[in-house]
């Protein structure tokens, strides 16, 4: 649910930066960071877009965080709670 969630709000705040016509400078700057030439123009707000990249992210991240959790909960939670003997003591 936590990583499902993080990346939902991630995508709606970049959907806001969009909407708000701020998203080209923050793209710019990531990439000036990452030693890239912007090759992207940010296309106008799209509602429905918006909404399906925040639903499909949100998907996305709670299927790893499902995932991420049956893996834990298998191998490490095993791993912290080894089997009791069956030996009595007298």
């Amino acid at each position: 649910m936590t990583l499902g969630t993080f990346l939902a709000l991630w995508h709606t705040v970049w959907a806001a930066l969009v909407w708000a016509g701020a998203a080209q400078p923050v793209i710019d700057f990531v990439f000036w960071l990452h030693m890239i030439a912007p090759p992207y123009k940010i296309a106008a707000f799209n509602p429905g877009l918006a909404l399906s990249l925040i639903l499909v992210t949100a998907g996305i991240g709670y299927a790893f965080g499902s995932a991420a959790a049956v893996i834990w909960n298998r191998f490490a939670a095993g791993a912290a709670n080894p089997p009791r003997s069956d030996r009595s003591s007298n």
